[in-house]
């Protein structure tokens, strides 16, 4: 089971430390293509936003391979299951209306959790 951890968490690190340096260093303008609902959203919360995600996926990899505290890895994993929920209603309530990937996300974030808890 940890093999499918690392390999579940290291997907979902990759992702949401990527898109969130997107959404620290990047102007709406060069995000817009990437992400519609960019406009909808006031700047401070989506550098927040970005912040989050990697300190999340910072807490997917590092305590547990550390093994100092392995308890922020399934907080980190269901704070992605929840971001991923308001991100569907995001995408929901605005034009875009894809969701794929978001629920993707969660289904991922979701057997993170599980298998994080046999760490």
């Amino acid at each position: 089971m940890t093999l499918a951890y690392w390999i579940a968490a290291s997907l979902l690190a990759l992702f949401y430390f990527y898109a969130g340096t997107l959404k620290v260093i990047r102007s709406r303008d060069q995000l817009r293509p990437m992400m519609a609902w960019v406009d909808r959203v006031p700047l401070p919360a989506l550098r927040a936003l970005g912040t989050v995600e990697i300190l999340g996926a910072t807490g997917l990899i590092l305590p547990p391979s550390t093994g100092i505290a392995p308890s922020p890895a399934p907080a980190a994993a269901i704070g992605f299951v929840l971001l991923q929920t308001g991100a569907i209603a995001v995408h929901l309530t605005g034009e875009d209306r894809q969701i794929t990937l978001n629920v993707g996300l969660i289904a991922t974030a979701a057997v993170t959790v599980w298998l994080a808890t046999g760490l």
